[in-house]
């Protein structure tokens, strides 16, 4: 008689499923404003994903994240009195404390936003790299909220437009 022994490592992986199936079942139902956030933040990442114009996909690889932000804290929080407008990136450590390093990741992003949406450029390395980060957060989001998880965002991207980004960096000289 031949015995079927299962490895630790199963075991503990099998483990691991049962209790992240039984904790997706105690879960609230996500709202459709949070579902409805999370598809708008993937939207933006693809658009990312398409664009050659380092500008464009920095910006939309930061509204993409910031969509995410806001799903989860519109998930997790409940409207307060608050009379003084704060960031996304100001509250979220306190609605996610497990997210705070991110949140202070994307808070340095949204400086540089602003300096991209006044003209500035990113370099390519800077937008693909804020769009990679971008996606990894929102795949933490949906993990977080119990979300399945979209397709993973389209290995290619486009190829940077040589052309726009020496116009940029032309302008940005001549400014």
């Amino acid at each position: 008689m031949s015995t079927h022994h299962t490895s630790p490592r199963a075991t503990a992986a099998r483990r691991a499923r049962a209790a992240v199936t039984a904790d997706v079942g105690r879960r609230p139902p996500v709202a459709a404003t949070t579902l409805e956030l999370l598809d708008r933040a993937r939207g933006s990442l693809l658009l990312a994903c398409r664009t050659g114009d380092c500008a464009e996909r920095y910006l939309e690889a930061h509204l993409g994240a910031l969509r995410a932000a806001a799903a989860l804290l519109s998930a997790r929080s409940a409207a307060t009195g608050r009379s003084r407008p704060r960031s996304v990136w100001e509250v979220l450590p306190v609605v996610a404390p497990e997210l705070a390093e991110w949140a202070t990741f994307f808070a340095g992003s949204a400086r540089r936003r602003v300096v991209v949406e006044r003209g500035g450029a990113p370099s390519a390395r800077e937008a693909d790299d804020l769009l990679r980060q971008a996606e990894v957060f929102l795949e933490i989001v949906q993990d977080t909220l119990g979300v399945l998880r979209a397709d993973r965002l389209p290995d290619y991207l486009a190829p940077v437009s040589l052309v726009q980004a020496s116009a940029r960096g032309l302008h940005e000289r001549d400014g």
